[in-house]
């Protein structure tokens, strides 16, 4: 990957170039926190930022996603509505990368999903970053994503008084290329990028006390834990912890008919494995009615399912479930108190 650099003074310049490619999306601040949104003015932009509430995932599968419109009747026809506009997406971390990589695993395995794939090429990731935790709950080094090397088009790290940029992609040579005011960056800035990664390290915290890679084994070990049964009796079932996910990605079809009872649209979206209809069938009976069962799934599914069909962990560390949760089920503790039922 080639490196380059980015003075600090010239980043609102090459952001505003930027929006010549498409839409621009980035973190700002709202209620306290941080979200990603669109980029009207540049001040807007937060460049600096902890993690964001919710996930960027939401520009490649939206919340809720109109999939086609029909009509019924005598004249039948379906008319599909994919939108994917030319987007740029400036801010994300190291784990929400990671994340993306899996949700491009998950919708382009066995049957590729033309929604989600449309957008996602059409989208520019430049990632940022992050020089330190972003608080208690992050647990990126436990979970090796804390760095990244790849799944983006450019990646900016802070250096002082400029930013190293990393190249990822064509796509991203060529955004700075037609901005042209970026610089190489010479040997010492080099050993400073280096000198940061370093310090970077040191300021990260390994808050799993065991290696990650045998999470699986603890996981299998623990099915029938009681452990189980303690987070389902303090779950309140309400969703928030996979709706903060960036890396879930059920969700709920249905269709929503016009008044005219002739026309309509079909739509998607997002579910969560734990509400309480998530696993019920057409002849009533649910194949996780237990809090406790839906716990475990969801643990399961992030340590050990998805790291066995695509060889990484779904659980990023970014810890917005854990800040998402009203009852505080933190996933630090939990896998910790798994390991500490070892067999």
């Amino acid at each position: 990957m080639a490196l380059r650099l980015i003075y600090k003074q010239d980043l609102p310049s090459f952001l505003e170039s930027l929006k010549a490619y498409g839409e621009l999306v980035g973190p700002v601040r709202k209620n306290g926190g941080f979200v990603f949104a669109r980029i009207d003015a540049i001040e807007e932009m937060a460049s600096d930022h902890p993690i964001t509430i919710t996930p960027p995932k939401k520009y490649f599968f939206p919340q809720t996603e109109t999939l086609f419109r029909f009509k019924t009747g005598e004249e039948v026809s379906i008319e599909p509505t994919l939108e994917a506009p030319r987007r740029i997406i400036f801010g994300i971390h190291p784990c929400d990368i990671h994340a993306t990589w899996l949700l491009d695993q998950a919708f382009s395995d066995h049957v590729p999903d033309t929604y989600y794939l449309q957008k996602r090429e059409r989208a520019i990731i430049i990632g940022m970053d992050c020089l330190q935790p972003c608080d208690e709950y992050s647990f990126c080094r436990s979970m090796g994503t804390f760095t990244v090397e790849s799944g983006f088009d450019l990646l900016l790290t802070d250096i002082n008084d400029a930013y190293a940029v990393q190249t990822g992609s064509i796509e991203g040579e060529g955004l700075l290329l037609r901005w042209g005011k970026d610089k190489e960056a010479v040997y010492e800035r080099r050993n400073r990028l280096r000198a940061v990664q370093r310090e970077k390290e040191e300021k990260f915290p390994s808050r799993l006390d065991f290696d990650v890679e045998n999470l699986p084994r603890f996981l299998e070990d623990s099915y029938d834990t009681l452990l189980w049964d303690v987070l389902g009796e303090k779950c309140l079932a309400c969703g928030s912890c996979t709706l903060a996910c960036p890396t879930c990605y059920c969700f709920n079809v249905f269709d929503e008919m016009h008044l005219n009872l002739r026309e309509g649209e079909r739509k998607r979206q997002w579910d969560s494995c734990q509400l309480e209809d998530f696993a019920k069938v057409a002849t009533g009976e649910n194949f996780r009615d237990r809090r406790a069962d839906r716990q475990r799934h969801r643990f399961f599914r992030k340590g050990k399912y998805l790291k066995e069909r695509y060889g990484k962990f779904a659980c990023v560390g970014c810890g917005r479930c854990a800040r998402a949760c009203l009852v505080k089920i933190n996933p630090i503790e939990v896998y910790n108190q798994l390991k500490g039922g070892e067999r």
